[in-house]
């Protein structure tokens, strides 16, 4: 939206956050040191403007609806309204109709999981003991890009804000992280920004950073994906929704002041393609970019968790993307009548603000609340004691319309559902791309392979020292992963825990994956691939897998070739959980990340959470409890190395099939790890993904800080054994005096194993019998070397 109220002339570069102008709403004192915005050059604009819809994103044929829908010309500020709730990011026009899968595959007993699901802010789950957990990832990829820091920053505080507005307190946060090539100068330019960004607002905010990922691949260079994911737990009868009923109920606006940054968010950066220039000469979107305020944040969680627990909120939404005009309408849409807003009583922080710049903006730090008229004072009360700015803005009102006023002139009337609820849903045209054929009958099976005892040595160091399979160690040290003393897992271990109950040490564990390379090979069986990673990582941790976000992260939806990837990655997401049985309960997608014709590698992220009765039985991933200890290998071992580390990283090629997904066997799996972490069986473990059981068995040495004796089986060939990355498989190490009864377990359940290796915390190294020994510290020196090296110390 701003991109067009105000946009800069060609050749100008607006500055960033600093080039912002804040001030007072006109019925407040302005801040002293701030300027207010030139109120003649937009009075000049504005008079030469007449209904620009294109310039707002918005189709022709979405215009014509519009005028239908009100039998007139819509005003400035409807114009905006629907604009911004009718970008793909905010209608999910071009998904709708292939997202509607999920509903059609989620049983009964699955929904019975589910406290609130997909179309809520977050989903939420009971985990038992009266309490529920709610969890979701969303994407901030394009702001990020443009201003890494603050689109990173103001990613956290949305989905902060999203579990927060379903009654929740935020316990933890993750970010699955995607750049281009580590060497590349604009991976260093965004890079760090991003981190910095994701570390001062969740740091502030007093959150541990728990998990996530960091992946370098060339298809993301210009459309870096920053996903970021929040865990919060409350009471299960504390559950907070989204809706405005009851006549004369007060609607309240309170939090930060409302400005001009954000607007365009979801119009300009998150619905459209990338030309190129965006970060390089190309700031004029930069506007479009949230301006983040975690201290602001952290008194608004204390001040909503008081409210709730006062019981004075009837219903309530954050404002994220589309600001004002998602929160009134959404809310409106989900209640019993209407609503009537004053705009003009809205805090402002910006001079000669326009009532669709009000409505449009995305300014951080802000929630709407519906509150019964009795209950105002008290509310005013609370958000006083936490120094929160509240102001009622309107009231729910028994008609259907939303009507909306600016100093006595009607500037909005509207059905809020056509606004919310009734936007428009494309069926895109999809087909399978032409290049897919030959890209599966490209195998590696005719890339050299690595044969002797140096070559395999030299194979490993190469791949641990690769800046996808190197510790991220660099990223995360940045995080506060264990502030509020509740984590008990964090990265590097396969997946977050956090403990949620002190008395009973009730918990969860959270992991999120995806390896896009096998999603370009096969977006169906790859989707799946990033579901059975992600419920083997949260297994791995002891616990029980019981829901599933996601956050899907695709090109243009325009491209038939796009939307064929995403309506497989669709289905195999899908049928998959309906598999596992495990409800996805929300997630969001993200289109248009792509620069000219260049898309990124299909990333549909896959968040999974599970529950563990006691997170004193969790099981860590490095190694060294005892000496002797075995080292066991679950699950089968095969030739697959489509898509594979090796393929990738030593020869450059991307082709074939990726590994097969056999999800009854990974549920199998699970069910064996969880009852050997209840009953004490297993004293380290760690899933086997990228790089192959090499890569295991190095960061379980390294995680650990002990050695380790490895015996690869004689009749099969070395370098399939060590590199391959065949799927459903974990290395485990069991104490000797529970190594009997656990293989007896596996046996009795189908789960085949084989003993592979013992610890051994004297030795200093991992000996890989007749191929190599590797001195610990070398091999530390690989693998923590990498990233330190590309962004500095």
């Amino acid at each position: 939206m701003r991109a067009l109220y105000n946009r800069p002339a060609a050749g100008v570069i607006e500055s960033g956050p600093a080039n912002l102008d804040v001030v007072a709403a006109p019925h407040a004192e302005p801040p002293a040191d701030i300027h207010p915005v030139d109120t003649t050059a937009n009075a000049e604009r504005t008079a030469d403007l007449d209904q620009p819809f294109a310039e707002l994103g918005l189709a022709e044929d979405e215009y014509a609806r519009i005028r239908d829908i009100l039998g007139r010309r819509p005003t400035e500020a409807e114009l905006a309204m629907y604009a911004v709730m009718w970008s793909e990011h905010c209608s999910y026009k071009s998904s709708k109709k292939h997202l509607a899968y999920f509903g059609q595959t989620t049983t009964q007993a699955m929904k019975a999981k589910m406290l609130a699901g997909i179309g809520e802010n977050a989903g939420v789950v009971d985990i038992g003991d009266g309490w529920a957990v709610t969890f979701k990832v969303e994407s901030h990829n394009h702001p990020s890009y443009v201003e890494p820091y603050q689109g990173a920053a103001t990613g956290v505080g949305g989905i902060v804000r999203d579990i927060l507005a379903m009654g929740a307190r935020p316990l933890a946060v993750a970010d699955p992280l995607r750049f281009g090539p580590a060497d590349a100068p604009d991976t260093r330019r965004v890079l760090p920004g991003v981190v910095a960004g994701i570390a001062g607002y969740g740091n502030c905010l007093g959150l541990p950073n728990i998990g996530g990922e960091v992946v370098f691949d060339a298809s993301y260079a210009g459309n870096p994906l920053v996903n970021a994911m929040c865990v919060g737990a409350m009471k299960a009868d504390d559950l907070h929704l989204a809706h405005a009923s009851g006549k004369g109920n007060k609607i309240i606006l309170f939090g930060a002041r409302t400005g001009l940054d954000g607007i365009g968010g979801v119009s300009v950066l998150a619905s459209e393609t990338f030309s190129g220039d965006e970060a390089e000469g190309g700031r004029k979107k930069l506007p479009s970019v949230q301006v983040g305020d975690p201290f602001t944040e952290k008194v608004l969680i204390e001040c909503c968790l008081e409210l709730y627990n006062r019981e004075l909120v009837l219903g309530i939404q954050d404002l994220g993307g589309a600001g004002l005009a998602c929160a009134t309408s959404e809310l409106a849409a989900a209640g019993d009548g209407g609503m009537h807003v004053d705009l003009d009583r809205v805090p402002l922080r910006a001079l000669g603000m326009t009532p669709a710049e009000v409505l449009a903006s995305e300014s951080q730090e802000r929630m709407c609340a519906v509150v019964r008229p009795q209950d105002v004072a008290e509310f005013m009360a609370v958000c006083r004691k936490w120094d929160v700015l509240a102001t009622e803005i309107g009231e729910v009102t028994d008609g259907d319309h939303l009507v909306i006023d600016w100093h006595g002139e009607r500037v909005v009337d509207v059905p809020p559902r056509t606004v919310a609820l009734e936007g428009p849903v494309y069926d895109r045209p999809y087909a399978r791309p032409a290049y897919q054929d030959a890209l599966q009958a490209d195998t590696p099976d005719s890339l050299p392979r690595p044969s002797t005892p140096d070559e395999l040595r030299d194979t490993l160091l190469r791949l641990v020292s690769s800046p996808n399979l190197a510790s991220k160690e660099w990223v995360t040290q940045q995080y506060d992963r264990y502030v509020r003393g509740n984590t008990v897992l964090a990265q590097p271990s396969d997946s977050g825990v956090l403990r949620i109950d002190e008395s009973t040490g009730r918990g969860v564990a959270v992991a999120t994956d995806c390896n896009s390379r096998f999603v370009y090979l096969d977006p169906y069986a790859g989707t799946q691939l990033a579901l059975a990673e992600a419920y083997r990582n949260v297994a791995t941790s002891g616990a029980m897998p019981i829901a599933v976000t996601n956050c899907l992260n695709f090109g243009s939806p325009e491209d038939p070739g796009v939307m064929w990837q995403f309506e497989r990655a669709v289905h195999g997401l899908a049928d998959g959980c309906a598999t596992l049985e495990v409800p996805v309960t929300g997630g969001n997608v993200s289109f248009y990340n792509q620069t000219g014709e260049q898309a990124i590698q299909p990333t549909p992220v896959v968040g999974v959470l599970g529950v563990l009765d006691d997170v004193r039985r969790r099981i860590p991933t490095g190694i060294g409890a005892e000496a002797g200890e075995s080292l066991l290998l679950l699950g089968e071992t095969r030739d697959e190395f489509g898509g594979s580390a090796w393929a990738h990283v030593i020869h450059g090629h991307l082709g074939g099939l990726p590994p097969a997904v056999d999800l009854e066997r990974e549920r199998l799996l699970a069910e064996v790890l969880v009852a050997g972490s209840r009953d004490g069986m297993i004293s380290a473990a760690h899933d086997l993904a990228d790089g192959g059981f090499a890569q295991a068995v190095v960061e379980m040495a390294l995680i650990g800080q002990c050695g380790a004796r490895v015996v690869l089986d004689p009749d099969a060939d070395p370098f399939v054994q060590l590199f391959s990355e065949s799927a459903g498989r974990v290395l485990v190490a069991v104490p000797r005096t529970e190594e009997l009864r656990f293989t007896e377990m596996c046996t009795a359940r189908g789960l085949p194993w084989r003993k592979t290796g013992v610890v051994d915390p004297e030795s200093g190294a991992l000996e890989i019998q007749d191929v190599a020994t590797l001195p610990l510290e070398e091999l530390r020196t690989a693998w923590e070397g990498t990233l330190p090296a590309l962004f500095g110390q």
